[in-house]
């Protein structure tokens, strides 16, 4: 015990009798740890925004697509040789599944601007056309008036529900946005609705930058809709899996789909987009360890540099204590517990900037960015076995010294 007390004390003096050399050998380290604190920071805080985004669709909701995720590398030419989803396909579905509660159809058509007679957001603003269904298979809730009903979709009528961030940017306050007119592609529509705020996908798109219209209006304004998607509600959750079955048996039949052949749409529930962006983050937690193993091994290099000049530099100092019946497993224990100590000191200060960098992506980002206990503990663990391991060389060399050659040396 006094030994190893001693170690750390002969430690802690050689780093502040050389404090400058003692930081740059450790800046390898501390780039390596500092990315993987501030990556896992980052994955775990996405991780945690996309479960609770998910979750807001509900336990017993899932979605039907012509396209795959948008997770990874696609061949969209592919996919868009699939036959298009319907409001036919909705019908059907409402028919036949019993184990369907409610469904509904919408597509979306982005970079729209919106405008009323004085103001006009930027070419932002996400346009969807729906059927009266979507808010109860979306998740959303209304804030104020209404969402609009079957009648709305049938006659086409245009109206329109608004998300907050575009309320904000048309309506001053004080001016209550229901009953409003608003104009998109030069047709006006009038405000029915307001939706509650939802806040940012990923922390990166904002759910609130938002125009719903009934589905029959917005194919008067875009064109007719190629291909929805449908969001399917199921009668509880212990019937999700029933639901989907159920939906998946008739999607393949009415797209004549031959039995051992896979199914040329996408069903996605909240667990499969999560499993999607799972498999996304180990690829991304796999690229950040690459480039943290690739910083330590570069410190490592600069700390079997500077204990070999430390060496060295006390070779009579080692001859002395040797001299005076030091063994050779005290002088190996005094430099490797140098070589821990440094490393550790600059995971230690690695660790420090990553907490730094991920409070600096929290406020620049606007959401939540998480430290996990192991990432600390394993780049702690890492620099420290990266200091072990190229200091022992350096130490056994230390060891090894002829105690009367070494006092000779000057």
């Amino acid at each position: 015990m006094l030994a190893a007390v001693d170690n750390l004390r002969l430690a802690l003096g050689t780093f502040l009798g050389n404090p400058l050399r003692s930081l740059l050998t450790l800046l390898g380290i501390v780039i390596g740890v500092t990315t993987v604190i501030t990556m896992m920071a980052l994955i775990e805080g996405l991780r945690i925004k996309v479960n609770n985004d998910l979750s807001q669709l509900g336990a017993n909701s899932f979605q039907v697509s012509k396209w795959p995720s948008g997770f990874g590398r696609v061949n969209w030419q592919k996919y868009s040789k699939r036959k298009d989803l319907t409001l036919e396909d909705m019908r059907a579905i409402e028919e036949s599944c019993p184990s369907v509660s409610v469904v509904s159809a919408a597509d979306t058509e982005g970079g729209q601007k919106i405008s009323t007679a004085i103001q006009e957001t930027r070419p932002s603003v996400r346009v969807t056309g729906a059927t009266a269904e979507y808010i109860d298979t979306s998740g959303m809730s209304v804030a104020a008036g209404r969402f609009f009903g079957e009648v709305d979709v049938v006659d086409g009528r245009q109206v329109a529900v608004l998300g907050l961030d575009v309320v904000e940017t048309l309506f001053p306050a004080g001016i209550e946005p229901i009953g409003q007119e608003i104009r998109i592609k030069g047709r006006p529509f009038t405000v029915v609705g307001i939706l509650q705020r939802r806040g940012s996908f990923l922390g990166m798109v904002s759910m609130d930058n938002v125009v719903f219209m009934p589905m029959r209006a917005y194919e008067s304004l875009y064109g007719k809709v190629r291909s929805v998607g449908l969001a399917v509600q199921a009668q509880s959750p212990e019937l999700l899996s029933k639901a989907q079955d159920e939906v998946t048996n008739l999607l393949r039949r009415r797209r004549d789909v031959a039995p051992l052949e896979p199914n040329d749409f996408e069903v996605r529930t909240n667990e499969s987009m999560t499993e999607t962006f799972n498999s996304l983050s180990q690829v991304i937690t796999i690229a950040s360890f690459g480039v943290c193993l690739l910083s330590l091994v570069v410190g490592g290099i600069g700390i079997l540099n500077i204990m070999l000049v430390s060496v060295t530099e006390r070779t009579k100092e080692i001859g002395i204590r040797k001299a005076l019946g030091a063994r050779k497993s005290r002088i190996l224990g005094q430099f490797a517990t140098e070589a821990v100590m440094l490393s550790l000191l600059g995971g230690a200060i690695g660790v420090g900037f990553g907490y730094f960098l991920a409070f600096l992506a929290r406020w620049m980002l606007g959401f939540t960015t998480v430290v996990p206990g192991w990432a600390v503990a394993l780049s702690l663990g890492m620099s420290s076995g990266v200091g072990l391991v190229f200091g022992i060389y350096p130490a056994a060399r230390a060891a090894r010294l002829d105690p009367v050659e070494a006092m000779r040396s000057e």
